[in-house]
């Protein structure tokens, strides 16, 4: 009886890890026979086989996500990149993906080759600019959908292929800043020799502004001057026309006033008119 329970342990023990597996929610299988698919299992459970005769292959059931490769390519304008792309897919059909891939080491492989040609046949239609700046979204798509169905024979689903890194080689970098640098001087250049041209035409019209309001304010004060002198004659006029002796008191004493200053020697002839008043002024009246 004790022979019969250690037997019975011992087949519980080895047998039941040979006859039962479990399929957790995340992977799916595949069973084989001598190497031949005879099941696929894809719902989570308790699930029995053959010992010996029967293997189980699992495969995950989760979105898988491959490795960042780097590539290089060739744009339309001749441009070298170096490109790294991203690709997330999954298992959609375990059966088919066994006996095409095998294993998902083998798929990544072979799906990273799929996707590098896509990428080389799209990034060679357009340019490093638009790649860069506009077609970026535009050609992630195109290369998914392409890679998509390209991989629908494999059993694999792609979700979608992004590119992580756009960059130029090293050696093609400096050319290219050089480049950037001698465009963006001469772009500075136009800018400047504008903005000379525009100064010089604001200094021009300021120029010919102070001209005429020059011109214009000399020939207003020439104006007023003569209109002035105008007012002093006649009104020099009329008090001469009133006391003509008076008046020519007046001025030869404005005379005297800026000969005579202090330290001048005057030299003149006793009968000289200037001294009219000097001599006798009452007389003269």
């Amino acid at each position: 009886m004790v022979k019969l329970i250690v037997v019975l342990i011992i087949l519980a023990v080895f047998g039941i890890p040979q006859t039962a597996y479990i399929v957790p929610e995340w992977q799916q299988a595949i069973v084989t026979r001598f190497g031949e698919p005879i099941r696929t299992v894809r719902e989570p459970a308790l699930y029995f086989k053959v010992p010996v005769l029967d293997t189980v292959t699992r495969f995950e059931k989760r979105v898988l996500t491959g490795e960042p490769t780097t590539g290089e390519y060739l744009s339309l304008d001749k441009k070298r990149l170096l490109v790294d792309h991203i690709s997330r897919w999954e298992i959609a059909d375990p059966l088919q993906f066994f006996r095409t891939m095998r294993d998902e080491r083998g798929a990544a492989a072979r799906l990273d080759d799929i996707i590098s040609a896509r990428l080389r046949q799209e990034i060679s239609k357009e340019t490093f600019k638009n790649i860069i700046r506009e077609r970026r979204e535009a050609i992630m798509e195109t290369v998914t959908t392409g890679t998509r169905g390209l991989a629908i024979p494999f059993g694999i689903h792609v979700v979608d292929v992004q590119i992580k890194r756009v960059d130029l080689p090293p050696e093609v970098q400096a050319s290219v800043f050089a480049r950037m640098r001698a465009e963006r001087e001469r772009i500075a250049k136009r800018y400047r020799a504008e903005g000379d041209e525009q100064a010089r035409k604001v200094r021009a019209v300021a120029d010919k502004e102070k001209e005429i309001i020059g011109a214009t304010a000399y020939g207003d004060s020439q104006r007023l001057r003569g209109e002035g002198e105008a007012q002093a004659t006649a009104v020099t006029g009329r008090a001469f026309g009133q006391d003509p002796e008076f008046y020519a008191f007046l001025r030869r004493l404005e005379t005297y006033e800026r000969i005579f200053t202090a330290g001048t020697t005057v030299i003149l002839r006793p009968d000289s008119d200037l001294l009219r008043y000097l001599e006798t002024p009452r007389s003269r009246r």
